[in-house]
């Protein structure tokens, strides 16, 4: 293993970084911003430190090229979920190959990955640039990677994320739907005026249920993906027994395949509202990833990782963002458990291999 990679996971696990979005009162990513930027200021690259929200920075480094080759923007957030339930989830330790701590899968360990392949990239001054974003807030709004979406170009991007070392293209989206049922309040003993919202949105709940039973029923999934689905997410509404209540409001998530819009999801919530008194919103949308087969960093990336085979993904990424903004963008990152669980570990020899393997696809896509 190239001797700094497990002191430096070993050192950004301890750091906390929970994202104070998830847990009000959190620390978020400003002393993990800081070690990261000075780390690399250490190793002589351009680096600068930008808040996207007071106190939580996006780190960005910068290996300029010597010229005439392509540039890469290689991608990791700096943010964890809470550390409840962990035991000793901010101390490190090493058990049988495996580091476990909060982070080190989700994803600290490919955070030193790319640290370490931008100090590299310097080294060597390969004829492009590798470009590297060290950002905040992935575990909620992902406010880190839409500003490098909207401020930064490159020719190619990696983000990071775990992968069990596939090559992955592909994943869902999703968009957060409400919906809200009307009713009208009186006196549970007044049915001659009260309109139960609760008992409307039970018809809601009914077609929902039938749409996630189409969904499993598509005779053609998504090849890397599976099928699309949908889900009963929160439900609120009533103020007392002895009340009818005036409003029920339910909140769905869809997750959406490439070619599926938000736009789409609250088309198919206003039919399940039909003509029952009501309104639907979305609350909040991201768009699914697909990256063609035939991009470079694509077949460049599969070579080196020796994969013959690409993959899809069932977690949201910032790879999305990124594809978004028309920057081509794979995930690849190490093997490992226990993203957002008690126990979290990453797997060090694929952690390893993960280094060996974008330093390759470094060297060739930016030579």
């Amino acid at each position: 293993m190239h001797g700094d990679l497990l002191p430096l996971i070993e050192r950004l696990v301890s750091i906390e970084s929970v994202n104070p979005t998830l847990i009000p009162g959190a620390p978020g990513e400003a002393e993990i911003g800081a070690f990261v930027a000075g780390w690399l200021r250490q190793r002589g690259l351009e680096v600068s430190v930008e808040d996207v929200a007071p106190g939580r920075p996006n780190v960005t480094a910068v290996a300029r090229g010597s010229g005439g080759g392509g540039s890469l923007l290689l991608n990791a957030h700096t943010d964890t979920v809470g550390v409840a339930g962990m035991r000793d989830g901010l101390t490190p330790r090493v058990e049988d190959g495996r580091l476990y701590g909060r982070g080190a899968y989700d994803m600290k360990a490919s955070l030193a990955v790319l640290m370490l392949l931008t100090a590299e990239a310097a080294e060597r001054r390969l004829p492009g640039d590798v470009i590297l974003t060290a950002v905040a807030d992935e575990e909620a709004a992902s406010i880190g990677t839409e500003a490098v979406a909207r401020n930064m170009r490159a020719d190619a991007a990696i983000v990071a994320e775990p992968t069990e070392l596939g090559v992955a293209v592909a994943h869902r989206g999703f968009t957060w739907v409400e919906i809200e049922v009307r009713g009208v309040a009186a006196h549970g003993s007044r049915y001659d005026l009260g309109v139960d919202a609760i008992a409307r949105m039970g018809h809601v709940l009914v077609g929902l249920e039938q749409l996630e039973r189409a969904f499993a029923e598509t005779p053609r999934p998504h090849p890397l993906l599976g099928r699309a689905s949908v889900h009963a997410a929160l439900i609120d509404g009533g103020e007392g027994i002895s009340t009818y209540p005036d409003r029920c409001v339910l909140q769905l998530e869809r997750r959406t395949l490439p070619g599926e819009t938000a736009e789409m999801a609250e088309r198919e919530a206003g039919a399940l509202l039909g003509d029952l008194d009501g309104s639907v919103s979305i609350r909040f949308s991201r768009e699914p990833l697909e990256t063609s087969p035939d991009e470079e960093i694509v077949s460049t990336l599969s070579r080196h990782a020796g994969v013959a085979e690409l993959i899809g993904v069932p977690f949201w990424t910032d790879a999305a963002l990124l594809a978004e903004a028309g920057i081509p963008t794979v995930v690849y990152g190490p093997a490992g458990d226990g993203a957002h669980a008690d126990v979290e570990w990453v797997d060090l020899a694929s952690v390893e291999r993960c280094y060996d393997v974008l330093l390759a696809t470094m060297i060739d896509f930016c030579g």
